[in-house]
């Protein structure tokens, strides 16, 4: 969950978890042949007292693998298993009594994850995720200082085809043309002959993404941008018509179409966060209401 700025508040979370897991599986791995109940488990690895038992390796190879790799992974388990477990004793010697104090950090996590599970929930139920047109453009006029372009973008549709292909006089009057007759007419010359397209010129794209595509040489690409319109480049194999429709230089502002989908997601974080909050100040006005919370001096 991010917020306006782009951080993610909750999303610690998930890094916690990857520190947590491997203290986990030694936890879980340290099983120890104390009982009656052990030692009828057939053991297939020791390290020191500690050892890993056949019914732990059940589920680590799923079904359909050849045996083979079956036992290939099998090994492998084992071995970073015993490898682990050699670690752990490492550290288990070598740290004090407080570093390896991990209950206050197991505690936190366990808070940490309910909270966010918990709110995740309360999000999942309540948050609404419908943005109105009214709405976007409201945040676009109030925040257009935060749309600034980072790269050029363009309105453009472009053909790509090979140098046989047929009918080449006829698309060159085509894609330049804005007549509803002459796209129709561009659409199925595409879908017939061209190896590739995009005719979709009301939507904004990176210029980075065009030269991907085309092999246009733009040594300056705002000055290419100012001077261009109708653009045919060759390759060895096919030739490239482009019609640029319209461009935005870098730095300046971004258009509103282009922003469209971060405004979105940008004011369904922010309802995000104020449904949270007011979840908070709830409860705790709720508990003062009810004498759940007393501040002792």
């Amino acid at each position: 969950m991010k917020d306006e700025k782009g951080n993610d508040p909750l999303g610690w979370h998930v890094e916690w978890w990857f520190v947590l897991m491997p203290m986990v599986m030694f936890i879980v791995s340290c099983n120890r042949p104390s009982s009656q109940e052990d030692t009828k488990r057939k053991p297939v690895a020791r390290v020191l007292d500690t050892y890993l038992y056949e019914d732990q390796l059940v589920g680590i190879v799923s079904q359909g693998i050849s045996k083979a790799d079956s036992i290939k992974i099998t090994e492998n388990y084992i071995t970073n298993w015993t490898k682990e477990m050699l670690i752990l004793r490492k550290a288990e010697a070598n740290l004090s009594e407080e570093q390896k104090n991990v209950d206050k950090q197991l505690q936190a996590y366990r808070k940490s994850l309910l909270l966010y599970a918990y709110e995740k929930e309360l999000v999942r139920q309540k948050l609404d995720t419908v943005v109105s047109q009214t709405e976007i453009e409201d945040y676009y006029q109030k925040n257009q200082g935060n749309f600034q372009l980072k790269d050029n973008i363009i309105k453009v549709l472009y053909v790509k085809v090979k140098k046989k292909a047929p009918q080449l006089a006829k698309l060159r009057v085509l894609y330049r043309s804005d007549l509803p007759h002459d796209r129709e007419a561009l659409e199925s010359y595409c879908h017939e002959f061209a190896e590739n397209f995009y005719l979709d010129d009301n939507s904004w794209l990176l210029f980075d993404d065009l030269l991907k595509e085309i092999p246009i040489e733009a040594y300056n690409k705002e000055l290419f941008l100012r001077n261009n319109r109708f653009v045919e480049v060759t390759d060895s194999l096919h030739y490239y018509f482009v019609n640029i429709k319209g461009f935005k230089i870098k730095n300046s502002i971004s258009p509103l179409a282009f922003e469209k989908e971060n405004i979105r997601n940008a004011i369904i974080n922010k309802r995000k966060l104020l449904l949270i909050n007011a979840m908070k100040e709830d409860v705790y006005r709720s508990a003062e209401e009810h004498k759940e919370v007393e501040y002792f001096k």
